[in-house]
């Protein structure tokens, strides 16, 4: 079943336009915060987030900011109001839809972005090396290393530094949208995974080096 993550402050708007997207074989999960938002973007894969536009200001902001996975943005507005469309669309909303809309024509704007996602892969600046952002999958040397969502996005983080020293402060905040506590080790675990599926795909481990008391460095020369 096709699923949607609705950000969403009005429960009786949601709970209707619920009922409506679910009559047409939509899974849907509804918050009514950025932070309960990324909370669940966390613990699932959602194909596409409608984001109302009423949602406090600084939370639609930072979840569009912050959005990972890629997952395509739209945002609901309640008016036609062409300053918003236009800052949604710098912040890094897919697309835009004003009140009054037919939740058929909502529907046929998710589907194009769904078919949109599908479609994207990522060819970075080395030739033997390409991101899948849909299925999680780096494809290096010839080997398809499937990871979970956050490994996923961890990896490309760190390559998208490549060569430079990330702390793991930064890795917290930035992938994981949380700040790193003294006893945290969720960061460690998860990259700990990563490695090892690396190791089980003959990658060397290496490629992501812990840097003692600092974090962690993408080193592109054992590509």
């Amino acid at each position: 079943m096709k699923k949607i993550l609705l950000i969403d402050q009005q429960l009786t708007h949601s709970l209707r336009l619920c009922q409506q997207m679910e009559s047409m074989g939509y899974s849907i999960e509804i918050v009514d915060n950025g932070f309960n938002a990324l909370v669940e973007l966390e613990r699932n894969e959602f194909e596409v987030i409608l984001l109302d536009y009423c949602v406090p200001k600084m939370e639609s902001f930072w979840l569009l900011m912050a959005k990972h996975c890629h997952t395509p943005v739209i945002v609901l507005a309640n008016d036609n109001n062409n300053l918003e469309r236009i800052h949604a669309f710098e912040l890094g909303a897919d697309d835009y839809i004003a009140s009054p809309f037919n939740v058929r024509e909502l529907l046929l704007r998710v589907n194009v972005l769904r078919r949109r996602s599908e479609k994207v892969v990522h060819q970075s600046d080395f030739d033997d090396i390409l991101f899948d952002d849909t299925n999680n999958t780096v494809m290096l040397n010839t080997q398809h290393l499937k990871l979970t969502q956050t490994e996923y996005r961890l990896f490309k983080y760190l390559f998208q530094r490549k060569g430079e020293v990330v702390t793991k402060a930064e890795l917290q905040m930035r992938v994981l949208h949380k700040e790193l506590g003294e006893f945290d080790r969720n960061l460690d675990m998860h990259i700990s995974n990563t490695r090892r599926k690396m190791a089980n795909k003959c990658l060397p481990r290496e490629l992501i080096n812990t840097v003692r008391g600092k974090g962690y460095c993408f080193s592109p020369i054992l590509i």
